[in-house]
């Protein structure tokens, strides 16, 4: 057990000091939000099911019997809430001889910012790790698979391997535009936001804003721009580990979901033994993916 005393941060108890650092920098925004669609719960963990619909209506000869359709249920994604808790012990003595509290190693705030990357890396972690046949989703596929088994057959969220460009954009989105449901009917599903690392930031701001068509000398409309392709545009995202991977959300429902079982909390507490001061963080969600229509993934070439 860590406890922090008058020997960790001896400068504290010191006259001359003007500040210290490395405690606090800003952050980028909250990322997480972007990459899933936000909930919270009231129970130990959530479950959604598939439930496909019916298929075509065959022909009915005149004077026979209607055909009669049947559904049942189909992958079951659980989402099983995770706590994850930080904390640090302060000794009486370093309180009391902290010549700069207001300088001073500000442990609660740096609590907060180790909790806010926890839920980042997590999240990030659900598309890092979707390529990766050792994390699976109820259906026992990762997220980018090419065999997603459904009620009609197999089917694919995966990307043909390229680096992120303006062909294979356009290739994802004819991809995404001729997906079928469960029962093989056809989907209104239309890509809605870009997700990158940073190393791709550059080449998605010329994909999505270019006027005509980027990188070339051609006098040609940038279709991806003119169609309004990506209304949400293109999210960087520091905590995606792969620099050539890159990611599209789609605008379908219980897609990539987030629950939060208990937002972070703050407390501290004193020990009568030791007169020591106690300060903990906690937070309990989970993160994951329903239908894996709601992400298509590429990993690059």
């Amino acid at each position: 057990m860590g406890v922090i005393t008058t020997g960790s941060i001896p400068k504290l108890l010191w006259p001359g000091m003007n500040a210290i650092w490395g405690q606090s920098y800003q952050d980028w925004a909250r990322k997480y939000e972007e990459m899933f669609d936000i909930s919270s719960s009231e129970k130990n963990y959530e479950e959604d099911a598939e439930v496909p619909g019916f298929g075509l209506a065959p022909v009915k000869p005149q004077g026979a019997s209607i055909i009669y359709d049947q559904t049942q249920q189909q992958t079951i994604s659980r989402y099983q809430h995770v706590a994850y808790a930080l904390g640090f012990i302060v000794t009486h003595e370093e309180m009391m001889d902290n010549l700069y509290e207001k300088k001073g190693f500000n442990g609660t705030k740096a609590l907060s910012r180790s909790l806010r990357h926890t839920v980042e890396n997590v999240a990030a972690n659900i598309y890092n790790r979707g390529f990766n046949t050792a994390y699976t989703g109820g259906d026992g596929k990762p997220l980018f698979s090419a065999s997603h088994p459904t009620a009609s057959g197999n089917q694919s969220n995966l990307l043909a391997a390229a680096d992120l460009s303006e062909a294979a954009l356009e290739d994802a989105v004819i991809q995404i535009m001729n997906v079928v449901d469960a029962r093989n009917l056809k989907i209104s599903l239309m890509p809605e936001s870009l997700h990158i690392a940073t190393a791709n930031v550059f080449e998605a701001e010329r994909i999505l804003k270019s006027i005509l068509t980027p990188d070339t000398g051609n006098n040609a409309v940038n279709a991806i721009r003119s169609l309004g392709m990506f209304p949400k545009g293109a999210k960087v995202n520091p905590y995606l580990s792969d620099a050539d991977a890159w990611f599209i959300r789609t605008d379908i429902e219980d897609g990539m979901r987030f629950f939060w079982r208990e937002e972070p909390d703050f407390a501290q507490d004193g020990d009568f033994s030791t007169s020591n001061l106690l300060y903990k963080a906690y937070q309990r969600f989970s993160c994951g993916w329903s239908d894996f229509r709601g992400a298509y993934g590429n990993a690059g070439a």
